[in-house]
């Protein structure tokens, strides 16, 4: 089961772990001693040796060590020896009834009823796995095809170049038209005081942003300058128009830009729907819904939301934390600000959906990879108590890899925070002492700010 997550890539483990048969033959091998040399199975003991030292020795990512930890506990437990005990919710793998006069009959007849391919059920995942499993297969099978398309293109669309000078000149007469944010302006419009930290955030989303716009109209113009044989078409820009003819984000551009996995056409799009919503907020004031997906920096803007309400309460901030109320209302009909906190939209789920008719967490519908989120309030509360049961600590992330690296800044480059979600599963303490549920766990549902599209 540990093994085999890896072919679903992200919704398996967030890193591609190298795991190999040695893990297995030595778990097999410290599995016999233990039953060997005890009158009852340790299996507390089993489960740590094979989550955390075979296996997990291999895991550096914390989530993955909370997937592996409930995937172990569904093994190593004493139901596992009672007849019938199912690992899929489809009954397809259970404990198997033994004969004492012939047990390897019994487990070889079992064997031979097992299909050919393990579907997604028996790792906890749902069937809309094999989808995703597919299309990630597809579009890494079309990079490649894209990626050594000839340079002259062809068909009645023009050649490669004009397809890269209409594409070129496009994206730069838009992004010329937003112009890149004033921030002295911005600066005295929203200056700096102590009851609205939100002031700061727009600041320093703002110049966030202009690094990657200025790196636009910088670059955008010397290409369809060096396209008409204007100016000497240069290697870097010549990797540029390469990138852009296969609808591909420019590598210089990816250094400036926040992560993203979107093609270059919604990519762009993406970004002008960015910089609407900072220029929108910089006209009409503090948004009552804030699009956490807009963000260049998501996290500083979270730190904001507590620092408010800590310094409207006189709160040390490091005695505050977040409580998450699910909101089914359309954020267009919400009209005021909460007394406390914050409002987000924007993210998408993935492994589940939210089910307004049962306030829960739902399994996914069959083909529906991803679902949007309801609005989000995000309620700080001094000295919270945190819930017992009921809920699922789901992780967020800016994009769908889930993987990221720790900044200088201390943040990973892709997960944002933790949220509670409602849910009517069964509870367990995980693997660092809080309320969670193993069903989620297993099927990886995460959220997330942005697609693939």
């Amino acid at each position: 089961a540990v093994q085999e997550r890896r072919r679903f890539g992200p919704l398996g483990w967030n890193i591609p772990y190298e795991f190999n048969e040695t893990d297995l033959d030595i778990s097999k091998g410290q599995l016999e001693i233990f039953l060997d040399s005890y009158d009852e199975i340790p299996y507390r003991v089993l489960n740590f040796l094979t989550s955390y030292i075979n296996y997990g020795g291999r895991v550096t990512d914390a989530i993955d060590l909370r997937t592996i930890d409930i995937i172990m506990k569904t093994f190593y437990a004493p139901e596992i020896l009672e007849d019938g005990y199912q690992f899929d919710p489809d009954g397809v793998y259970s404990s198997v009834p033994v004969s004492e006069e012939d047990p390897q009959a019994c487990y070889l007849e079992a064997i031979e009823k097992f299909p050919l391919t393990a579907g997604p059920g028996v790792f906890g995942l749902h069937e809309n796995a094999n989808i995703a499993c597919a299309l990630d297969e597809a579009m890494g099978l079309f990079g490649t095809v894209l990626s050594m398309e000839a340079s002259d293109g062809g068909g009645g669309g023009g050649s490669q170049e004009e397809i890269v000078g209409r594409a070129a000149k496009d994206m730069n007469d838009s992004l010329a038209a937003l112009g890149a944010f004033d921030t002295e302006a911005i600066s005295m419009q929203y200056p700096v005081v102590y009851e609205e930290s939100m002031n700061t955030v727009l600041i320093q989303e703002c110049i966030r942003y202009n690094g990657l716009i200025n790196e636009m109209l910088d670059t955008l113009p010397q290409l369809q300058q060096a396209l008409q044989g204007l100016v000497v078409m240069s290697g870097e820009l010549e990797v540029m128009a390469r990138r852009i003819a296969i609808n591909a984000v420019p590598g210089a551009w990816e250094d400036k830009a926040y992560p993203s996995m979107k093609p270059l056409s919604a990519w762009f799009d993406d970004l002008v729907a960015r910089l609407t919503m900072l220029q929108t907020w910089i006209e009409t004031g503090i948004p009552v819904v804030f699009w956490i997906a807009g963000f260049y920096f998501p996290q500083a803007f979270l730190t904001g939301s507590l620092q408010n309400y800590a310094r409207k309460h006189t709160y040390p901030i490091d005695t505050v934390s977040f409580n998450f109320k699910v909101l089914d209302i359309p954020w267009e009909e919400i009209t005021a600000k909460p007394e406390d906190g914050v409002y987000v939209r924007g993210l998408f789920l993935e492994g589940a959906r939210w089910n307004p008719e049962v306030q829960s967490l739902d399994d996914s519908l069959p083909k529906q990879l991803y679902t949007a989120l309801p609005v989000l309030h995000l309620d700080p509360a001094q000295y919270r108590e945190e819930p017992s049961a009921g809920i699922y600590r789901c992780p967020v992330y800016k994009v769908l890899s889930r993987k990221g690296t720790l900044s200088t800044t201390g943040h990973s480059t892709n997960f944002i925070m933790w949220i509670e979600l409602p849910s009517n599963r069964d509870d367990f303490i995980n693997n660092i002492g809080k309320a969670d549920q193993g069903t989620w766990i297993k099927a990886g549902v995460a959220a997330f700010c942005s697609l693939k599209y």
